[in-house]
């Protein structure tokens, strides 16, 4: 299989790299506007983030930062069957055709170790592109049974880089775990992400991570006309029935405490 690209994106200045998951061009224009590195594109960034169309794509790609599309053909458990992944691999092809610079792939065996097959297959779809593709490993490793153990894996899978808390509910507390997937798989950049605020930066960037993944998201006013009536959203009140979009604060703020890293 192909190598990852050497580099990765990775600012010159050697700080790590900024990541904002989006899930509009609007998100994309913020995240611009307000310093990041690339973002990461999804939908239902409420339910955990579901692959996009490729007109969305193609839209968040125009801004004109990298744009990695997490692919994921349904919310629930990263175990996959056979016509699930041929799904997946089917989109990993699309979405690098509408203008992705990476792609955003992962899945599990039943038992919680990586499904190095699944992982291998969508890792060379995104080779296949005819051009340099970023390939990350979603947070499934952090649900898999052993985090450090599986990132490992990844230098042999045509991987550049994982996404990861370390295993733990948010990145601050993953701290450990995560420098030692950053010993564990060489060559592969460690991003951590999950629950990252901007003032955890500084710990994170001093376990050895690669880069940060923040959501910087704030739910949107509601715009109705009427009356609030749920559809389908089980359990959720008027004020919870809304979407995320990107808070330019929070991503200013980010970026701020990145370049403090870089010059203190």
């Amino acid at each position: 299989m192909p190598a990852p690209t050497a580099a990765g994106e990775v600012p010159a200045d050697g700080r790590p790299a900024l990541e904002i998951a989006v899930t509009s061009p609007a998100g994309a224009r913020v995240a611009l506007a307000h310093g990041a590195d690339r973002v990461e594109l999804c939908t239902g960034l409420e339910l955990g983030g579901l692959t996009p169309s490729a007109a969305l794509v193609e839209a968040v790609a125009a801004v004109g930062l990298p744009v990695h599309v997490l692919v994921r053909c349904r919310p629930g458990d990263f175990v996959h069957d056979a016509e699930e992944t041929a799904l997946m691999v089917a989109e990993v092809r699309s979405v690098l055709a509408s203008g992705a610079s990476g792609v955003v792939v992962g899945a599990l065996t039943a038992d919680g170790g990586l499904d190095t097959a699944a992982v291998a297959r969508l890792a060379a779809a995104a080779h296949d592109a005819g051009r340099p593709v970023e390939v990350t490993l979603h947070r499934a490793i952090d649900v898999s049974a052993d985090p450090v153990a599986t990132a490992a894996l990844l230098p042999g899978l045509g991987l550049t880089r994982v996404l990861t808390s370390g295993g733990a509910p948010a990145a601050a507390q993953g701290l450990a775990r995560l420098a030692a997937m950053v010993k564990a798989a060489p060559g592969v950049q460690v991003m951590a992400g999950g629950g990252v605020r901007p003032a955890d930066i500084p710990a994170l960037a001093a376990a050895g991570v690669a880069a940060v993944h923040l959501s910087a998201k704030r739910r949107a006013a509601p715009r109705r006309g009427g009356a609030w009536i749920p559809l389908g959203a089980a359990g959720a009140s008027a004020e919870q029935d809304t979407h995320f979009v990107t808070d330019p604060a929070v991503v200013a703020e980010a970026r701020s405490m990145l370049e403090q890293r870089s010059t203190g």
